[in-house]
């Protein structure tokens, strides 16, 4: 059986259900699989979380912050030029590998799921909208070539789960399709 470890936090908990979100989808958030990864009892887990739904929001609310605040904080340190944010974080968040954003896809029958995908996708979805209202396009352009551009980036996601071999094989060769997708949407 085993011993719970004094240094163990909420964050403890968070982490390890992140990780199994992200690599299995929200079913696999569970306080006995977690509590066995960590070294511990359900006990512990009662001290910092009152249920696995508690948990699970906790765990969607970290996600949130890196998959959308963070990743935009990142993009706008790189330039200060829009179209290069735009394409930054088209670049990001396709080279990068994010296997773990279709788990959260294929969750969102879970109303906590389904809400905290919609608002990355908004954040990500508006932020290039900025993006491109800033490099010169109309609102409604701007926000229809965002939405294009994230509809790309969920189909690359998705081929790079199920088929990568479709997907050019080298960092240089993902770079020209993301500088292609930049060419297709930037004014």
């Amino acid at each position: 059986m085993p011993t719970a470890n004094p240094r163990l936090n909420r964050d403890s908990w968070i982490d390890a259900a992140l990780a199994l979100l992200l690599q299995s989808g929200p079913d696999a958030v569970a306080v006995q699989p977690i509590a066995r990864q960590l070294g511990t009892t359900k006990g512990s887990f009662y001290w910092h979380f009152s249920s696995r739904d508690d948990l699970l929001r906790a765990t969607l609310t970290r996600w949130e912050t890196a998959a959308g605040d963070d990743l935009i904080a990142s993009v706008d340190a790189r330039t200060a030029d829009s179209g290069k944010k735009a394409e930054a974080l088209v670049e990001e968040v396709t080279a990068g590998e994010r296997p773990g954003e279709l788990m959260l896809l294929a969750g969102t029958n879970h109303p906590d799921v389904a809400a905290a995908v919609e608002r990355v996708a908004r954040k990500r979805i508006d932020y290039l909208a900025r993006q491109l209202r800033n490099s010169g396009l109309t609102p409604a352009a701007a926000q229809r070539r965002a939405l294009l551009v994230y509809t790309a980036y969920l189909g690359y996601a998705v081929l790079a789960a199920s088929a990568p071999g479709v997907l050019p094989d080298s960092a240089r060769g993902r770079r020209a399709l993301v500088s292609e997708v930049a060419e297709l949407v930037l004014p």
